[in-house]
């Protein structure tokens, strides 16, 4: 059953942000994935999705956004689960990222996504906020978007009447913007398991523990037993409208033999992929030589895992 409330402050408070939220909203909880899409198909485009809160709240509280309606879908069982599929893993859309933290086979087999979520906030956030949320609030600096690019994920994206699983890298169309519709929602989140020998890393920088990324990178690399590059991914975020492939440095190492001088030469190339700016966490100049940096710390991390090093 759908309860609602209709959310009425008792001041007007400017643009600022505050611990009151400062507009009038109705509330709305389904408890099933066909109530929730019946819902949104009804309210229409004025209805904003709240799964962990911690982006929607500060941006209501800060009139960022001012919604008509507000529907809440932490109640909605179905996108909550964490599942081995045989020959890949489902992650519900609200399933917490203390929860994917948390979970040993995340850790073993998608190493780079785990080290993304530990490397995100605090606990008390990772404990409220979702992995569901983390890519529809589509920040270019959103941690979870360049690991499950690298390990190739595919959404699955449920309407009303119908649904439709698509790649990760056409999830996201600019800084805020996604290919979803008002009356569609990520349900779940699928990612193969990788070949073994596969090795992941993810490294971020950010001004504190706590905050965005200035750039953060992803990469996951096979090698064969003669050392030769067989199969590479390199994605970074918060150095372009959405996370990116670094295609330039892929295509510079696959069937290359793995060394340290091949890689470091390789790192430089990520400058031709990424479209860095100046804003209040890091300057362009900066994004474009720290880049460099990490994809070549990254790679041999994850090098280093293949050989159990």
């Amino acid at each position: 059953m759908v309860k609602t409330v209709v959310i009425k402050p008792k001041v007007d408070i400017n643009k600022v942000n505050t611990h009151i939220l400062p507009v009038d909203f109705e509330y709305y909880e389904p408890r099933t994935l066909r109530e929730l899409v019946e819902l949104l198909d009804k309210l229409g485009p004025s209805a904003k999705i709240l799964a962990g809160g911690t982006d929607l709240l500060v941006q209501i509280k800060q009139r960022a956004v001012e919604p008509k309606y507000v529907v809440n879908i932490k109640k909605v069982r179905e996108l909550d689960f964490i599942e081995d599929r045989g020959d890949y893993l489902a992650i519900g859309a609200v399933t917490r990222l203390r929860a994917i933290e948390k979970n040993s086979l995340i850790a073993e087999k998608f190493t780079a996504l785990h080290e993304a979520v530990r490397a995100m906030a605090g606990v008390q956030i990772r404990n409220m906020a979702t992995i569901g949320g983390n890519l529809c609030n589509a920040s270019p600096a959103a941690d979870t978007a360049p690991p499950l690019m690298v390990f190739d994920a595919e959404l699955k994206i449920v309407g009303p009447g119908y649904e439709k699983v698509i790649p990760i890298t056409q999830f996201f169309k600019g800084p805020k913007k996604t290919v979803l519709k008002y009356n569609e929602v990520l349900a779940e989140i699928r990612i193969p398991y990788p070949k073994p020998p596969t090795g992941s890393a993810f490294i971020k920088i950010a001004r504190t523990a706590m905050d965005l990324a200035k750039v953060n990178v992803a990469v996951a690399l096979r090698v064969d037993e003669d050392d030769y590059i067989r199969w590479i991914r390199v994605t970074l975020g918060s150095v372009a409208p959405t996370p990116v492939r670094a295609r330039s440095v892929e295509e510079e190492l696959i069937d290359k033999r793995f060394s340290e001088e091949i890689v470091r030469k390789a790192s430089r190339l990520v400058v031709n992929d990424i479209s860095p700016i100046t804003d209040i966490r890091s300057t362009a100049e900066y994004r474009r030589e720290v880049s460099k940096v990490i994809v070549r710390d990254a790679l041999l991390i994850a090098y280093k895992r293949v050989r159990g090093v």
